[in-house]
C-alpha cells in the first residue's frame, strides 16, 4: 500500500463522513424557535403584571 493512496481514501473518507453527518444533522431553527417562544410568553406576562398594578 502507497501512503499516497492511503492519504487519499482516508481524505474521501472523512469527506463523505462529514457530508452524511451534515445530511443527517437536525434543523437549526428549533433553538431559536423555543427561544422565540419563551421570550414572548414572558414579555406577555409582563405586559399583564404591569396592566394588573396600573404601570
Amino acid at each position: 500500500m502507497n501512503k499516497s493512496t492511503f492519504y487519499v481514501g482516508m481524505g474521501m473518507g472523512l469527506m463523505v463522513g462529514s457530508l452524511a453527518m451534515y445530511a443527517m444533522r437536525p434543523k437549526k431553527n428549533g433553538v431559536k424557535t423555543i427561544v422565540g417562544r419563551t421570550l414572548k410568553t414572558m414579555g406577555e406576562a409582563v405586559d399583564s403584571v404591569s396592566e394588573l398594578m396600573g404601570f
